[in-house]
């Protein structure tokens, strides 16, 4: 069994410290002003799948203890895009996040607090004294346990203040599309064109202009910010048809026009069904419905929308067996039971793929690619093993970060535009269903920048689309440089098509010629609320402006040994689950693999000595802890009863270190550390 470290030292909070502040109405606020308020500062990058769940996670808390619980985001970018106050304050409303937000460009507040992941939650008592130190998401369990304790605690004493917090709501963005997320083509007797018929002008009933003229079909685009879908005419303006209430949640049924009832909640990729599949299968369309978790089905004949796969309960929340075994291979293949039983995790794109038969998705919260059968419901892992990083090699041990977006090529091989890693990568797929995964741009986690040329050198910032060229290259959406990248596969070169777009998280190509007699692409300009064509330029630009490294503070330690310890107190009312032996897991390792001399690789416990080269300056320890603990009170013999609710805890590390003779000696992190 392993050690839980706790202190009982009470510790200050540090003053709020940064470059401004959103959604307060203008105000700055510090420490003193919300003394008497349980205080949650939820630090945050607004690229990181992570994050976006504990956003989630935090707002039923939020809304039940509104009079006296203030979250406080503290935004502390992982890339140089994410410090662009302008970016970060799309980001803000896209989100909908509805507390203050601090603006953290030179990690002051960060480095103060010690965070060293991204999410991390620190709770404020209301006397201003830190009570606990989270990283990771699942923790809203937990607080839900804890805030109604200090709450309890602090009414007795006389230092709690009921009343409204500090938060003021922002002008909200208005127009006909809000964040898009991606778009599809609906050829020529797809779309509800072909349904509900067309005027005598050739648009949709109902349609202004001749933007939805059956004969060249239209484009399904996900309005990601209205929690819903849009029928665009091929000028990208008029509106044929919209799918979804607009109002976030779940719920299947009639989805098309005013009358609707179905709800999404923030719907991301899409795609049409070959005719043969969607005739069997009922539905036409597949959207990664990425907030609920859940792969929807509409229907273009009847406007109907359903749920085809995912339980709502986000993966990583699900307790369950080790993701990977002590070679750090994970599972792939079917995951058994129904598929509405089956949990997903932020799915953020969807491609129909010839060689699989089935639709392949970007588990972009997990880290992984999976399929669905939509003649079967068999829902699979294709590729990855769970774990967060750049790692090629067979599929059940290759390594993703937040795969967001996926094209087919030719040849049937999928390519993936894998984002925390800005990268991308390839599914080489054989004619007998085996996986490799390769990459073609990327180097890491941390990695990044606007380079054009060898592929080797070349560097991407988050890119969330990818799409196949008419000539087998690849065109990327390079989401926080703003471009359209291309990558050649022939040549291994990477040039640059396009610039001065507003997030492009999306590109495809058109065919249609709708604009010209020369095929275009398609990009969807999310923080432009746009849709718009862009000319494939017969010269690429070639673009230097270098490669770039997340610069963290780094941390010293001595050569030698390092004691490393995950400090992890399982909530009120939950218990570590021993039943099966050590619930806790490490899994570590290093870049470069030279600065650990022993201590790697994967094993129970929270404790574990490294051995760290002397020969090696600097680099980065990848930490993953995991530890399951479950609900209810304990039985007589002290155990957990059976069919308590279980909880998994996760977070990896990407901690940098920089050797020196009086460096530290031992690292505590905090998956769940009470002070």
């Amino acid at each position: 069994m392993s050690e839980t470290v706790r202190t009982h030292a009470r510790v200050r909070a540090s003053e709020l410290v940064g470059r401004n502040w959103l959604n307060t109405g203008g105000k700055t606020l510090d420490l003193e002003a919300l003394r008497g308020k349980i205080v949650l500062l939820d630090f945050w990058t607004f690229c990181c799948i992570n994050c976006l769940h504990v956003l989630d996670e935090l707002r039923p808390l939020e809304e039940q203890y509104s009079d006296v619980l203030v979250t406080v985001g503290v935004h502390s970018p992982k890339f140089e895009h994410e410090a662009d106050p302008v970016a970060l304050a799309a980001a803000v409303e896209r989100y909908e996040i509805h507390h203050p937000v601090l603006d953290d460009p030179e990690l002051e507040t960060w480095k103060a607090y010690t965070a060293r992941a991204w999410p991390t939650l620190v709770v404020i008592d209301p006397e201003g004294y830190i009570v606990a130190h989270l990283s990771g998401e699942g923790h809203a369990d937990g607080l839900a346990v804890l805030i109604p304790e200090l709450i309890a605690q602090h009414e007795a004493k006389g230092t709690l203040h009921r009343g409204s917090g500090p938060y003021v709501a922002p002008e909200p963005t208005s127009g006909t599309l809000r964040f898009p997320g991606k778009a599809l083509f609906l050829p020529p007797g797809r779309g509800s064109t072909a349904v509900n018929g067309t005027s005598d002008d050739g648009a949709a009933a109902g349609a202004a202009g001749n933007g939805g003229a059956a004969g060249k079909g239209s484009w399904l685009v996900t309005d990601t910010g209205h929690h819903r879908l849009v029928e665009l005419g091929t000028d990208f303006h008029t509106v044929l048809g919209t799918f979804g209430s607009g109002a976030r949640g779940h719920a299947d049924g009639p989805a098309a026009g005013d009358s609707a009832v179905a709800q999404f909640n923030e719907p991301q990729g899409l795609v049409l069904l070959p005719e043969d599949v969607a005739a069997k299968a009922g539905y036409d369309v597949v959207i990664a419905d990425s907030v609920n978790h859940r792969l929807r089905g509409l229907s273009l004949a009847d406007g109907k929308a359903s749920t085809l796969a995912g339980s709502g309960v986000q993966r990583l929340l699900e307790a369950g067996p080790a993701r990977v075994d002590e070679d750090a291979a994970g599972f792939t293949g079917q995951l058994g039971g129904h598929p509405l039983d089956v949990a997903l995790s932020s799915p953020w794109d969807v491609v129909w793929s010839r060689k699989l038969n089935a639709v392949v998705i970007a588990m972009a919260g997990v880290h992984q690619i999976f399929s669905f059968d939509p003649l079967t419901g068999a829902v699979a892992i294709v590729a990855g093993n769970g774990l967060e990083g750049l790692l090629d090699g067979p599929a059940h041990e290759a390594w993703f970060a937040q795969p967001s977006g996926l094209a087919e090529d030719a040849e049937g091989n999928i390519w993936v535009a894998d984002s925390e890693t800005s990268a991308l990568r390839k599914l080489a797929i054989d004619d007998d269903g085996t996986v490799t995964v390769e990459s073609a741009i990327g180097k890491g986690l941390f990695d990044f920048g606007f380079r054009d040329g060898a592929a080797a050198e070349a560097r991407l910032q988050h890119p969330l689309g990818v799409t196949v060229l008419p000539d087998g290259s690849v065109a990327v959406a390079d989401t926080y440089n703003g471009a359209v990248r291309r990558y050649d596969p022939a040549s291994g070169a990477v040039s640059t098509l396009a610039r001065g777009l507003l997030e492009p998280s999306d590109v495809i190509v058109d065919h249609t010629h709708s604009a010209g007699s020369e095929p275009l692409l398609v990009v969807v300009e999310a923080n432009k609320h746009q849709v718009v064509f862009v000319p494939i330029p017969k010269e690429a630009q070639q673009v230097d402006e270098g490669a770039v490294q997340t610069h963290r503070p780094k941390s010293p330690v001595a050569p030698g040994p390092l004691e490393l310890t995950v400090r992890f107190t399982a909530p009120t009312g939950q218990k570590l689950d021993d039943r099966w032996g050590d619930p806790t897991q490490l899994k570590i390792s290093s870049t470069p693999p030279e600065l650990l001399a022993s201590g790697g690789g994967t094993s129970v416990g929270l404790l574990r000595t490294l051995e760290l080269s002397p020969d090696v300056p600097e680099g980065i320890l990848h930490i993953t802890a995991r530890a399951a603990a479950c609900d209810g009170p304990e039985t007589e013999d002290g155990e957990i009863p059976d069919h308590a609710a279980c909880h998994l805890y996760q977070q990896d590390w990407g901690i940098p270190v920089v050797l020196q003779g009086d460096g530290d000696t031992e690292l505590v992190l905090d998956l769940r550390g009470m002070d």
